[in-house]
């Protein structure tokens, strides 16, 4: 069973701490509300799965802390319809969370234990996402450009060929930095070539491995 009563008091509860730390998109907030967090972790970390906290899922990996999840697709400002390549599937929230909003998810993860779980987990709630088992930093040319493009990772540098992916008029949400902190830099699309740049700071993720990420 994906979801019990508890879980909607405690999701309801979630979503009226992220209001207070900030987070102002109703339909954001209302796809937090609607996804069960806690089937995305293991049984054993169920009781906190809607505490405001990265939680680990395997592989050194983990499923990113709500607000930082809300905060990242606030940041796209996406809209129905909308096409959306996300780098990092890890456990599949922040795809589910997108799904619920409406948006084409392509997503990308280097793990495959991860790659399938996520798969699978994704499909059981209905959720019509496209993944792929690669290195993320190269993003996903084949259904190129994106309307959005979110990492879930830590990255040293912007990589080259997500900039590259973006449309006009398109948004790059990345964390930007070394491996224990980045700042969450949003890239906007405004003509060919041109871009405007907004910076976050304060923010902590595992890090973005690949050709053009840390190993690279």
């Amino acid at each position: 069973m994906l979801d019990h009563p508890k879980f909607i008091t405690h999701r309801h509860r979630l979503v009226e701490n992220l209001r207070e730390k900030g987070i102002q998109n109703e339909a954001v907030l209302g796809a937090i509300a609607s996804i069960p967090r806690h089937a995305f972790v293991s049984s054993a970390l169920e009781s906190r799965a809607y505490e405001d906290s990265a939680l680990p899922i395997g592989k050194e990996q983990t499923i990113s802390q709500p607000f930082t999840v809300a905060r990242q697709t606030e940041l796209l400002e996406v809209a129905k319809g909308s096409k959306v390549l996300e780098i990092g599937t890890g456990s599949g929230y922040q795809a589910a969370v997108l799904c619920h909003l409406g948006v084409q998810v392509y997503s990308v993860e280097r793990h495959e234990a991860l790659y399938f779980s996520a798969k699978d987990l994704l499909r059981a709630l209905g959720c019509r996402a496209r993944l792929k088992h690669g290195d993320g930093t190269k993003g996903w040319s084949a259904f190129a450009p994106y309307d959005g493009i979110v990492v879930t990772a830590g990255a040293p540098v912007i990589p080259d060929d997500l900039v590259a992916q973006l449309s006009v008029g398109g948004r790059l949400v990345i964390p930007i930095g070394d491996q224990q902190s980045q700042t969450m830099v949003r890239l906007i699309k405004t003509a060919e070539g041109q871009f405007t740049r907004e910076e976050y700071s304060g923010f902590s993720f595992v890090p973005l491995i690949g050709e053009q990420g840390w190993d690279g």
